[in-house]
């Protein structure tokens, strides 16, 4: 048989496959998404995500598929997304957030999973080390928690007259006891009192702001959580109404009308997801890729609201004001 005919003939035999079989043939390997809050797949920090599998050439749609869960601010739907994406077989987890890591975690033992949150992960047995993860999990610390004492600080700079100031917290959030014990320190240095607000959903939001004496106290600390970005809009606007000064952890909210931020970059931390996401679809192994921090901070975002001046001693830090 020349070998031209064999050529032609195994063609033809692949062309004869059940198409079970076929169709089980993954096209292009697959990302699993699983942010916390509300955001679609279509947004500006999706937008980053992708920004990164691109820079290690990765085009969603030609040689690679994200499959997009949302958690919708609820972490009680977190454990079965990410056990779904776990049957389905996704070659890489991207999970966004304490508890989707930590559900994620808890569904494979050999999924690569990389992770952005805001505490050390070690603490939470996501790694065994920021130098050497270990396991199948790596990804970004964003130390959002240890940036909670400078928000506090800023805030006291802003409202220089403040005797008592509020944290709003998720108390659904794992990290959310340590964050209380760490403000409540630094409160006490300061010497100011700390009232604790919780809230885990929309309604709470508002009775929260309702439920403290207007002037005792003097302005508020939104804590870094998911479900607090997803309500980005409404805690700008429940704070104004109020009149209380707030700091927050993104500068997404003074861009939606809030009075300052302190933080890295959000998108930064989603692009940089990405980054790792493709070096593993390229074979690099989560236990061999360290978990990065953020080395740059976009301290200070300000705008001009409740009628109040903002001090020249902040301006003069602030890498961005809004007018």
């Amino acid at each position: 048989m020349r070998r031209r005919e064999l050529i032609m003939l195994l063609g033809g035999a692949a062309n004869t496959l059940p198409l079970s079989l076929r169709a089980e043939q993954k096209p292009m390997p697959v990302i699993g998404y699983l942010p916390t809050g509300r955001h679609t797949a279509s947004n500006a920090l999706m937008s980053a995500f992708r920004q990164g599998l691109n820079e290690n050439g990765y085009i969603e749609g030609q040689n690679v598929a994200i499959d997009f869960r949302p958690g919708e601010g609820r972490y009680d739907r977190l454990p079965a997304l990410a056990t779904d994406l776990v049957d389905r077989k996704i070659d890489v987890i991207a999970a966004f957030s304490i508890p989707a890591a930590l559900a994620a975690k808890n569904a494979t033992s050999t999924i690569p999973i990389v992770f952005s949150i805001g505490a050390d992960p070690v603490e939470f047995g996501l790694v065994n080390s920021l130098a050497r993860p270990g396991g199948n999990l790596t990804g970004i610390s964003a130390l959002l928690v240890d940036l909670m004492a400078k928000r506090l600080d800023l805030l006291s700079e802003l409202v220089s007259d403040a005797r008592v100031l509020a944290l709003l917290v998720n108390p659904n959030n794992p990290n959310s006891e340590g964050v209380i014990r760490d403000m409540q320190e630094a409160a006490h240095e300061k010497g100011s009192g700390l009232l604790i607000l919780r809230a885990d959903r929309e309604s709470e939001i508002d009775a929260a702001f309702a439920s403290f004496d207007r002037p005792r106290v003097s302005a508020i600390v939104i804590s870094s959580d998911p479900f607090f970005d997803s309500q980005r809009d409404q805690l700008v606007t429940v704070a104004a109404r109020y009149s209380v000064p707030a700091i927050y952890e993104w500068r997404e909210f003074v861009v939606a009308g809030g009075l300052i931020s302190y933080g890295p970059s959000l998108k930064g931390l989603f692009r940089h997801v990405g980054i790792y996401v493709g070096k593993i679809l390229k074979g690099a192994k989560p236990a061999d890729l360290p978990v990065q921090q953020p080395t740059k901070f976009e301290n200070l975002k300000t705008a001009k609201a409740l009628g109040r001046t903002v001090p020249q001693s902040i301006l003069v830090r602030a890498d961005e004001v809004i007018e």
